[in-house]
């Protein structure tokens, strides 16, 4: 534990059509809960706590997660992600999701808070075997701050990597970094406040179901904006820019309620935390 602030390693496997913890391993603080089954369909359910309630300067955090073939899995955290003043060392936290055959990962944390002169780095690499889902969901959200502005937070910079069979299908790289722009003028946040994002693989992605989705989530789209784009192979992306947080949290779970819906047979989840 000399190199990490937190460590979570978690492996998880299908037996009698039921996911279930194969391995589990953290230190320091970040931490499980026992796995939860929010319906009949054997999916399992974690919950990754922070214990000291928030991140600060020279933070570093590891997460680690295989599923093995069929294995399903929801991801969340305990609440919200806030990241506090960090004059020297930015906080690191790096992520890798190996995903097996048939294994279905929805990662969907709470939204990621950056307090005044925050500085945050986030870097996920996601492998992945043909026949395996990922839905996957990041909200940006500035914090408070004594003057009441808005940004001002130093930076915050999340980089994904997604690998299908080896071969890089996504690279995403995020950086908001108010100080060197007019992070709220046209072509950045453009007077919106909040950010959300979320990034799918799958098979059955197509421009018809793409279509579809788009359909669902029109009458839902208020005074915010989005926008859908195809992955180059079997995926897509979203991005939504918003004022508020739960704006972008209902249309997130719209997506996610329609994708569970349509491929799996499967109610919307509830994942209430209070």
């Amino acid at each position: 534990m000399e190199k990490w602030t937190g460590i979570l390693q978690l492996v998880m496997e299908k037996k009698k059509e039921k996911t279930v913890t194969k391995t589990v391993y953290f230190q320091g603080a970040l931490k499980v809960l026992r796995p939860n089954y929010l319906d009949n369909s054997g999916q399992a359910c974690f919950f990754i706590i922070n214990p000291g309630g928030g991140y600060v300067g020279g933070d570093r955090y590891r997460i680690e997660v295989t599923l093995e073939e069929q294995a399903e899995l929801i991801l969340t955290t305990q609440s919200a992600t806030k990241v506090y003043r960090t004059p020297k060392t930015p906080v690191l936290q790096e992520t890798e999701f190996i995903l097996k055959k048939g294994s279905v990962l929805e990662y969907i944390p709470d939204p990621l808070i950056a307090y005044r002169n925050a500085k945050y780095n986030q870097n996920t690499v996601i492998r992945m075997e043909k026949g395996s889902t990922l839905l996957y969901t990041d909200i940006l959200t500035p914090g408070w701050s004594p003057d009441g502005e808005w940004f001002k937070y130093d930076h915050l910079r999340l980089k994904n990597e997604i690998y299908l069979e080896e071969q890089l299908i996504a690279f995403d790289h995020l950086k908001l970094q108010p100080s060197d722009s007019q992070v709220d003028e046209i072509g950045f946040m453009e007077n919106y406040t909040h950010l959300g994002s979320m990034i799918v693989v799958d098979e059955r992605c197509s421009t018809s179901f793409l279509n579809q989705l788009y359909e669902e989530l029109e009458s839902h789209i208020i005074d915010c904006k989005i926008g859908v784009s195809m992955l180059y192979e079997s995926g897509f992306t979203i991005r939504i820019l918003a004022s508020s947080t739960q704006q972008i949290e209902k249309l997130l779970a719209v997506c996610t309620s329609f994708i569970r819906r349509e491929w799996f047979t499967k109610k919307p989840m509830l994942l209430r935390k209070y």
